[in-house]
């Protein structure tokens, strides 16, 4: 009882400050609701990206990969570091130049409003069919596990992951479709904070208890009772997925990354809500930095629970279920480890983590539709108000199918994460490729990124058939195919050039002014991401 106690207070408390930090915002207007009035601070941009995108699909998804494997999977941590730090220099200050509210809206302003009303309606799709649904299962699943939902309903484990799926998706929805970004921001923030804190403890109380009380004597067994190869974060080049194999980091990783923290919808809105590109900056590389500690806290626990699978502090019931399925392994370490009075703060913060993901993805879909599709195509003369208005409709339908796909989720063959960055594989690359080539060409027609667009869904659709002849990491293929990207719309370009050339035009909108020690910091992050790989290699603690 004290647990729920503990949970729904902290919950209420999270929403009570949002509410407060939100009460005197227009909501009615465009920026007010989609961009959270361009308001955005460094800290808050910060914490709601790192909220955003941390949440219990990299927890459970990311845990579970370094049970079955190794440290490989940080790298889905680490590596984003040099993404953020090319979003702050090379992508937010032409968003802001631009005034955008979506990624399509440029696509519009660079090519025709056809391109983006395409990439609108992909972009919605693979947020409907693969990651909204994710979030919403892998949630469901650890507050399965805390809560004993299906053993309280006395219904089947799936049954009772879809109830909890479909509350999860509720009261992410309220958030997201009745408080706008702000909203969303506010409390990613607050959420933010206790996710590091609680992520944190976490694994520290778990090597205080394998040493018997004494931290320094939990870290030497754990780091001699387990085999010194499951600390290494570099596989061989042919290493296959879950595993990550080492070439990848510099092709694949890169590419997906990019995608994901500077042309994802759902991240760079933050971005763009900025006051000023000065805050944008602060926002992207204090992510940069929280990134490389992510992994001391997120993969991490799944060779603590390999420790203890291995060393008898988990029952034979856990061990068998582990074998069944490594996503469970980020769970069984939460109901075995943290304590009873902690417990409900914890499960409280982790449920502000998948409210996070859930709504600021749902906001992003909201926006997406209302600006991008449903104005230009429906009403093109609609008021800020009449959209708000319709968003929050369009909002209620997407969440109620998301919360019907959820359960499906539980079928991914290869594991929760590998699952969903393999889904994102059909759309990120043409996507990533278009705005760079559309952002550093002047004369690259419409046509290339239309017609690369349905080569790419062609191409990676046969490597997923038995009728490819290679069998490689899918980032290998990812890589591949985003060369082949780029190269065809600037042959495109070539052959059949535009008559006038595309000028960025300067909405003024926002300061300008670059970070004045933006770029000292991003030094000091991509050492921090060094030395981690140092820590976790043959040359550190898997020698």
């Amino acid at each position: 009882m004290f647990i729920v106690i503990t949970f729904l207070l902290f919950t209420a408390l999270v929403a009570v400050i949002a509410a407060v930090k939100t009460r005197e915002e227009n909501l009615d207007t465009q920026d007010g609701y989609f961009l959270a009035g361009r308001s955005l601070t460094g800290p808050v941009i910060a914490g709601s990206l790192m909220l955003t995108n941390l949440s219990t699909e990299q927890l459970v998804g990311q845990a579970g990969q370094t049970y079955a494997t190794n440290m490989g999977p940080m790298a889905w941590e680490s590596t984003s570091c040099i993404a953020l730090i090319l979003l702050a220099f090379v992508f937010v200050p032409r968003y802001l130049k631009m005034g955008l509210t979506t990624i399509p809206e440029f696509l519009e302003q660079r090519y025709d409003s056809g391109l983006r009303k395409l990439i609108t309606l992909l972009l919605l799709l693979g947020y409907l069919l693969t990651y909204l649904p994710t979030v919403l299962y892998s949630g469901a699943l650890v507050f399965n596990q805390i809560f004993n939902i299906s053993g309280l309903l006395q219904v089947s484990e799936l049954q009772g992951v879809t109830v909890t799926a479909t509350a999860i998706g509720i009261v992410g929805a309220i958030y997201a479709i009745f408080g706008g970004l702000k909203a969303v921001a506010v409390s990613d923030t607050v959420n933010g904070i206790g996710l590091i804190v609680g992520g944190i403890a976490l694994p520290v109380i778990t090597v205080c208890a394998f040493g018997h009380g004494s931290f320094v004597d939990g870290i030497h067994n754990f780091i001699n009772l387990i085999p010194a190869e499951k600390f290494n974060a570099i596989n061989p080049a042919n290493a296959q997925a879950p595993m990550i194999p080492w070439p990848v980091l510099f092709t694949g990783m890169v590419v997906n990354n990019l995608f994901y923290w500077a042309t994802n919808q759902t991240i760079i809105q933050r971005a763009l809500g900025a006051k000023n590109l000065a805050e944008a900056q602060k926002g992207a590389i204090y992510a940069a930095a929280l990134k490389i500690i992510t992994p001391l806290f997120i993969a991490i626990c799944g060779l603590l629970v390999f420790y203890m699978a291995h060393n008898g502090l988990l029952s034979g019931d856990q061990v068998a279920a582990l074998e069944k399925t490594s996503d469970l392994a980020y769970p069984t370490l939460i109901i075995t480890m943290m304590p009873k009075p902690l417990l409900g703060f914890f499960a409280a913060v982790l449920f502000g983590a998948i409210l996070s993901s859930f709504n600021s993805a749902l906001n992003s879909c909201i926006t997406l539709y209302t600006l991008d599709l449903h104005r230009p195509l429906f009403n093109p003369d609609a008021s800020d108000k009449h959209l708000v208005r319709i968003g929050k409709r369009f909002g209620i339908v997407l969440a109620i199918i998301s919360i019907c796909i959820a359960p499906a989720v539980s079928l991914a063959p290869s594991g929760l994460y590998d699952f969903l960055q393999s889904c994102f594989g059909f759309f990120n690359v043409p996507i990533l490729a278009t705005v760079i080539i559309g952002m550093f060409t002047k004369y690259t027609p419409p046509i290339a990124p239309k017609a690369g667009l349905v080569l790419h869904v062609v191409l990676y659709s046969l490597t997923k058939t038995p009728l490819f002849p290679i069998h490689c990491h899918y980032l290998y293929v990812l890589f591949f195919l985003f060369v082949f990207q780029i190269a065809f719309q600037l042959i495109m370009g070539k052959v059949r050039p535009t008559a006038q050339p595309y000028v960025m035009k300067d909405a003024q909108v926002v300061d300008m002014a670059p970070w004045k020690h933006g770029k000292k910091a991003a030094i000091i992050c991509i050492v921090l991401m060094l030395a981690l790989y140092t820590l976790f290699s043959p040359i550190g603690l898997a020698g």
